[in-house]
């Protein structure tokens, strides 16, 4: 089992920046494909962004396709997610997801952490 705790969600003005955190426990972090997704109000979580269980491929959702870089360092047991050129349709509430074997059903969340983007 892991699990998650995501960080560094804030207010920030569109073309702004963010970095988010998830911090993991145990020490089997390097075995799961770590995720963020996100929801904003009356609508359905979607993915945003996932990353290989060393780092080497990542994949994202069309909409934030250069300007999200996700990032992983399993030494600290943390993926980042650096988001660039904020926009206002990026404002939602942004959770870190993890599973061994694939993206679409992370079988762990974290609890959250806000993003809001002003314009």
């Amino acid at each position: 089992q892991v699990q998650l705790v995501e960080s560094g969600g804030g207010l920030v003005q569109a073309g702004g920046s963010l970095r988010l955190s998830c911090e993991a426990s145990g020490r089997t972090f390097s075995n799961y494909l770590m995720a963020w997704f996100r929801q904003a109000p009356g609508k359905e979580r979607e993915f945003v962004s996932g990353i290989s269980r060393s780092g080497g491929r990542t994949r994202y959702v069309e909409s934030v396709k250069g300007r999200f870089t996700i990032s992983r360092d399993n030494a600290k047991n943390t993926v980042y997610l650096q988001m660039n050129s904020l926009k206002p349709e990026d404002t939602a509430l942004y959770y870190c997801a993890a599973d061994l074997s694939n993206y679409d059903r992370p079988a762990y969340w974290g609890q959250g952490t806000q993003v809001t983007v002003s314009s």
